[in-house]
């Protein structure tokens, strides 16, 4: 699964104890066209987190999409998930890529800080996000980026940048056209009455560029 690269809409699930509900709207947002699922919940306990997150990877191999979990190397293992992602404050991308096997996908958050981007692909990250480029309600204390350090990550990292922070339909275009591989949303996605409809609109963003 490593060799799916990261591209397009980069879906990131909403905290939640509705677990059916979790599942439905993700079925919804697969449908639509996302291209890669992270399971991220911060609200619940570990037996629940590892409910959920199984069953998610279940839908998406459904789909050929691939699972990455949030700040969880161990549960990544557990489930056999298709990859994690790492923060400034969790694990390193190397530990990730030590205990994890080699074909698995490692994620790594640079917020605006080109040189933690270039350190993690030295490591072995597979892609690196970069935000927040908007205000965030997932994250409303992230630190602003400059849309120029895309520019700037594009000329100097071989692997994919992802866009997050505050993305929506509205502005999700211009973060697409100054270089970003794959943009990652959370509630403008999830929150939608729409989730599908919402999904295809961001997949058709990236039209031509898959």
């Amino acid at each position: 699964m490593r060799s799916h690269k990261i591209r397009g809409l980069y879906a990131i699930t909403p905290d939640s104890n509705n677990t059916g509900e979790l599942l439905d709207k993700t079925q919804q947002a697969l449908a639509g066209g996302a291209q890669c699922i992270q399971y991220r919940n911060k609200s619940v306990d570990n037996l629940l987190r590892k409910k959920q997150a199984g069953l998610l990877l279940q839908l998406c191999k459904k789909h050929a999409i691939p699972l990455i979990i949030n700040d969880d190397i161990d549960l990544a293992i557990e489930i056999d998930a298709d990859g994690v992602h790492v923060g400034r404050n969790d694990s390193s991308v190397s530990d990730a890529r030590k205990f994890l096997r080699q074909d698995k996908i490692v994620g790594a958050s640079c917020y605006n800080n080109l040189d933690l981007a270039i350190e993690a692909e030295k490591q072995g990250a597979d892609y690196v996000a970069f935000g927040s480029f908007f205000p965030s309600v997932t994250k409303p204390e992230a630190t602003p980026v400059s849309i120029s350090l895309i520019n700037q990550a594009r000329q100097i990292l071989t692997i994919p940048v992802v866009g997050i922070g505050g993305i929506q339909l509205t502005n999700a275009a211009m973060v697409i056209h100054n270089g970003c591989d794959a943009i990652a949303v959370c509630s403008n996605l999830f929150q939608a009455g729409d989730v599908r409809g919402r999904a295809a609109a961001y997949a058709q963003l990236f039209a031509g560029n898959l």
